[in-house]
């Protein structure tokens, strides 16, 4: 162990210092608090043993520092070196930050009890921490693998019905304008009839990996909502942003070419509805699943390969896109 010792007395120091030596561990000796807490940076030590009266801080405000200093998960055990005397130091100390005490002058059977005891508590306290963190590491995958779909990595549908819930009570407390777009491989059950699952689900995760990286803005949220459909949300979006947004995605889709020999198009394409909204206090995000909804059945039965839109907060009248 490296052991910071922090005592103005030389004599105390050296004897201290010493029978640390002897204990088969590493002394790095101070006599004031300033150099303790430069100390304590610099050398990394595992344990510090330190006196209440010092010449500049005392031995309380040193261990308050240190302890103030510490980031998340290290913890460094302080010894508070007291006279017997001088007993209500130890409430004080520990109060600062200290772990335990010893009575000066040292025991030497005594010190090396303290510093075992230590040692113990160090390396348990060490492995808790890393277990603590695999921990936490295991339960934020858990929560990413529970949020994406298995097949194409991207959000699932659970996750969607989350955001949307959110993104909508954010739109509705902002005032401003959710949009999102509901899409559709067009032809899919033909091409995995043809081409068989195993060309289909390669089909799927291609055509989700190019809807990703197709959305430029953080926020914007892509999701499989089941089989062959997707869904974006796009937060703080009004409709002439959401318009451009699915045509670029509609025309990466296309620039894939990946062949189709079932489809007019030659290719494997995919239609798009779009809706906006501007939630009321009586609106709900169904209301507006359902108004991309029509606009999708409208690209369908207009030919596919298209993305058309409703109107805001009006699902009567869908309209194609001219972009």
């Amino acid at each position: 162990m490296r052991i910071l010792v922090v005592d103005n007395n030389p004599g105390s120091l050296r004897i201290t210092c010493a029978i640390i030596e002897r204990l088969g561990s590493t002394a790095v000796a101070v006599n004031s608090g300033i150099d303790a807490l430069l100390a304590f940076e610099r050398e990394q030590v595992d344990l510090v043993l330190l006196t209440v009266e010092l010449l500049d801080l005392n031995g309380f405000e040193v261990a308050r520092r240190i302890r103030y200093a510490e980031t998340d998960g290290n913890w460094t055990p302080i010894i508070f070196l007291v006279a017997a005397q001088r007993e209500s130091d130890l409430a004080t100390g520990l109060a600062a930050g200290g772990d335990d005490f010893l009575y000066l002058p040292i025991n030497e059977s005594v010190l090396s009890a303290k510093l075992r005891a230590m040692e113990r508590i160090v390396q348990m306290r060490t492995s808790l921490v890393v277990l603590a963190r695999q921990l936490d590491a295991a339960n934020q995958e858990l929560r990413r693998i529970s949020a994406s779909d298995g097949l194409t990595g991207i959000a699932n549908r659970r996750f969607f019905d989350t955001m949307l819930e959110r993104e909508w009570r954010r739109s509705r407390r902002t005032g401003q304008s959710l949009s999102l777009i509901l899409c559709d491989i067009d032809f899919f059950k033909q091409y995995n009839d043809k081409l068989g699952h195993l060309a289909g689900d390669d089909c799927l995760r291609r055509v989700a990996e190019t809807l990703s990286a197709s959305l430029a803005r953080g926020g914007d949220a892509p999701a499989r909502y089941g089989g062959e459909e997707f869904v974006v949300i796009l937060p703080e979006t009004p409709l002439h942003g959401a318009l451009i947004v699915a045509e670029k995605a509609r025309q990466a889709i296309c620039d894939l070419k990946i062949p189709h020999p079932t489809s007019p198009h030659g290719c494997v394409t995919m239609s798009m509805g779009i809706a906006e909204w501007l939630p009321g206090e009586n609106d709900a995000p169904g209301q507006l699943i359902q108004a991309a909804d029509q606009a999708l059945y409208q690209a369908k039965a207009a030919g596919r390969n298209r993305v058309i839109h409703g109107a805001l907060a009006d699902t009567s009248s869908p309209v194609e896109t001219e972009i």
